[in-house]
Parts: C-alpha cells; sequence; structure tokens
C-alpha cells in the first residue's frame, strides 16, 4: 500500500469516528493523517535513507578515528545518511576501478596515479599534505649497504605501484642507477616483511607504520627517504564521480571532519596512538607516536596548479613501464569546498 492510499483510508476512518465521537478525537485524527501525507512521520517509510559507503586500510588514519568515534556517522546521520565502512587490505585497486564504494580510501600520490592510467570514474576531493620521511629505504643494521649507490646488485623489495616504488626508482635516478641496476622483488608489505626479516631480500623500502616498527625494533637502518626533494609523498581522497556529483553536501561534510581529525591528531599524539594501537595489530604505543610524527595530517582541498608532483611521479612510472602511457596529471576531476564561513 502506498503512502497516500494510507492515508486516504486513515481520513474515512478519522471522517467516520469524528462522526460517532467528539471534535477533539476527529482534529486529531486529521492531525496525524495530514502528517502522514505531508512525509512528516515515520521519515524510514516516507523517504529511504541513502547510505554513504566508504573504505579504508591500516593507513587511514583519519577515517580509522572517525569511524571510532563516529563524529562523521553523527553529521551524516543529520543529513539524512547512514555510513557503512569497508577495510579493504588487498584489491583496493580493483575496488576503486570498480567504484564499489563511495568514498576511497586515502591512497599515496603514486597510487592515485594508477586509478587515473586506468581511467576510473573519480573525482579528488582533498588532499594530505606532504610527509617526505614516512617513506624509507632500510637495511639490516649490519649490512654493507651505506647508500644508494650500494644496492647495485642487490635484492629490494617493494610494493608495485606504491608510494614507496617512487622513491625506489627516483632514488636510483639521482644516484645514477635505473631499475635494472638492481633485483627488484616486488611483494606487498607483508610478504615484504617477512622476506626481509628473513634475510631473503638485502633491502626493504616501506611507509609507517611498518618502517616505524622496523626502527623501533632496533634493527636496521635508514639509506634514504624522501627528504631533500626526493619524494614528498602527499596522500589523496577520492570519491566514485558519480556520488561527487549528486552529493557534494557529504564531501562537505567529510572534507571538514577530515580537516577537524587531522588537526586533533597533531594536538593530541599520545591520545591519538592510545586509539590507533589497537587499530593497527597492537604496535606499541611509541610505534604509533614515531609514525604520526612524520604524517602531516594536514588536510587541503586539491589544487590543480600543485599537481607538479603527480606529474613528476607519473613521468617516471611511463618512463619505468609501470604505465603503459603518458599522463598528465592535471586531468582529473576535483572537487572543492566552499569557503569557511
Amino acid at each position: 500500500m502506498d503512502l497516500s492510499s494510507f492515508s486516504r483510508r486513515l481520513l474515512s476512518r478519522a471522517s467516520l469516528l469524528a462522526s460517532l465521537r467528539s471534535p477533539r478525537r476527529w482534529l486529531a485524527f486529521f492531525c496525524a493523517a495530514t502528517i502522514l501525507s505531508l512525509g512528516l512521520a515515520s521519515p524510514g517509510a516516507a523517504f529511504a535513507r541513502e547510505t554513504v559507503s566508504i573504505s579504508y586500510q591500516r593507513s587511514s588514519t583519519l577515517f580509522i578515528i572517525l569511524k571510532r568515534n563516529g563524529e562523521l556517522e553523527k553529521r551524516l546521520n543529520a543529513l539524512g545518511y547512514d555510513v557503512s565502512w569497508h577495510e579493504f587490505s588487498t584489491g583496493l585497486l580493483q575496488s576503486i576501478n570498480a567504484g564499489s564504494v563511495d568514498l576511497h580510501s586515502d591512497v599515496a600520490d603514486a597510487f592515485a596515479l594508477f586509478t587515473q592510467a586506468a581511467n576510473a570514474p573519480l573525482t579528488y576531493y582533498a588532499e594530505e599534505t606532504s610527509a617526505p620521511s614516512a617513506q624509507a629505504i632500510i637495511v639490516p643494521a649490519n649490512s654493507s649497504i651505506h647508500t644508494v649507490a650500494d644496492l647495485r646488485g642487490k635484492r629490494v623489495a617493494v610494493s608495485q605501484g606504491s608510494g614507496c616504488n617512487f622513491l625506489l626508482l627516483a632514488a636510483l635516478k639521482r644516484a645514477g642507477l635505473t631499475i635494472k641496476d638492481i633485483q627488484v622483488r616486488y611483494l606487498e608489505a607483508p610478504d615484504a616483511m617477512a622476506a626481509f626479516r628473513g634475510g631473503d631480500v638485502d633491502a626493504w623500502v616501506i611507509w609507517d607504520p611498518f618502517l616505524a616498527d622496523e626502527e623501533q625494533q632496533g634493527h636496521v637502518r635508514v639509506v634514504a627517504d624522501g627528504s631533500n626533494g626526493l619524494a614528498q609523498y602527499n596522500r589523496f581522497y577520492m570519491a566514485t564521480t558519480s556520488f561527487a556529483d549528486k552529493h557534494p553536501d557529504v564531501l562537505a561534510v567529510v572534507f571538514d571532519e577530515l580537516r577537524k581529525t587531522g588537526q586533533w591528531v597533531k594536538a593530541h599524539p599520545q591520545d591519538a596512538a592510545q586509539i590507533l594501537s589497537p587499530l593497527w595489530g597492537n604496535l606499541p604505543v611509541p610505534t604509533v607516536e614515531l609514525a604520526n610524527s612524520r604524517r602531516s595530517y594536514d588536510i587541503v582541498p586539491v589544487r590543480r596548479d600543485a599537481l607538479a608532483e603527480q606529474q613528476r611521479i607519473a613521468t617516471t612510472y611511463y618512463q619505468a613501464g609501470l604505465i603503459p602511457a603518458p599522463l598528465k596529471a592535471t586531468d582529473i576531476r576535483i572537487w572543492t569546498p566552499p569557503p569557511a564561513k
């Protein structure tokens, strides 16, 4: 039965009761019928609430905190939206390309270019500014490798297409080497960690919090990180374009909550570490603090005129054969938040 027919039946019944009972009873029935007919009661029945689906990964610090504290859901609920959360540890690129969620896990700058190369229907809506020391090339503490040039002929583990992949390429180029001068092993972080600790590779290019965890255990040395202009390591937040076009109100709320949460993490490092420690596989709190100290967590709008680093990565990836065709980094969809009131 639709709402209008239900209202007509209710009005009919109200009229019958009014003829038999007091005018006050009639007025109550009439008001109830009017409210229902206008869709002001039982909002779940009158309006289908939309669900905003959000993906995150373990490095998605701000989304993880928002999921835990419920602040984002409170604000979106007030606008008539529910929220569903989806953690991705593998298959992230496939899920992004498929548009299976509305708001996607934040990703490193280099990884974002793979979504562009795949013509994924995405809109960039926020950026976390650079954190060059949050990824690094590490070797065992007793290794004979002391410089990037010493990597010649060595076995180096890295996650293909990651920000670390770009760091490795940029470091090799600065040292006068290419990827062909090393024995690259494309391994995801958990497998690379096992290979590194087991001595199956000589060096590992990795990001936080894995990097901080290895450092805190005291058995590694950093050969190079992204400092001195080597690799900025920005992160980008993206939404499925069809969703972004229809729901700029959601993007505005999410952008604001990400910005505020980033400010909170930097202002309360110990509290943030206490929250994240169990969510990051029970990493020790000092390890989490170290990792967070290297991330900027500074959320800003994406600016088309500030994508020079993206273009540098895109050119490097094309020259290395990691993407099939040249990319123009500025050829992306960008949503910009409204001016602050």
